[in-house]
């Protein structure tokens, strides 16, 4: 059975940073692309940032420059550093594993082209 389990959330201050880790079970994502979603109570999901297979990287604009993602193939693993977290970016993050080993630029921003997802961590962001 395919998990992918989020974990690394919590309550931080505006300004500060936390790391949200993906640990994927069941098979090995390394020839998919990996990606972080994340939605606000009363709000739709929306993209955060993507990785594909050969570590790649497209991000939200929202958190371009703040957010980092990265992969640990060996380890099956995908990673999110947030640093300058302000409270809008408050909400429940989920990874997802893409059906392709990557995408074209605002591809990875569609939800239905990933088919593995987390339940999430929730992160707050306190002003």
């Amino acid at each position: 059975q395919v998990q992918l389990v989020e974990s690394g959330g919590g309550l931080v201050q505006a300004g500060g940073s936390l790391r949200l880790s993906c640990a994927a079970s069941g098979r090995t994502f390394s020839n998919k692309a990996m990606g972080w979603f994340r939605q606000a109570p009363g709000k739709e999901r929306e993209f955060v940032a993507a990785i594909s297979w050969s570590r790649s990287t497209y991000y939200a604009e929202s958190v371009k420059g703040r957010f980092t993602i990265s992969r640990d193939n060996a380890k099956n693993t995908v990673y999110l550093q947030m640093n300058s977290l302000k409270p809008e970016d408050t909400a429940v993050y989920s990874c997802a594993a893409a059906r392709s080993a990557y995408y074209s630029g605002s591809d990875y921003e569609r939800t239905m082209g990933y088919n593995y997802w987390g339940q999430g961590t929730q992160v707050t962001v306190s002003s």
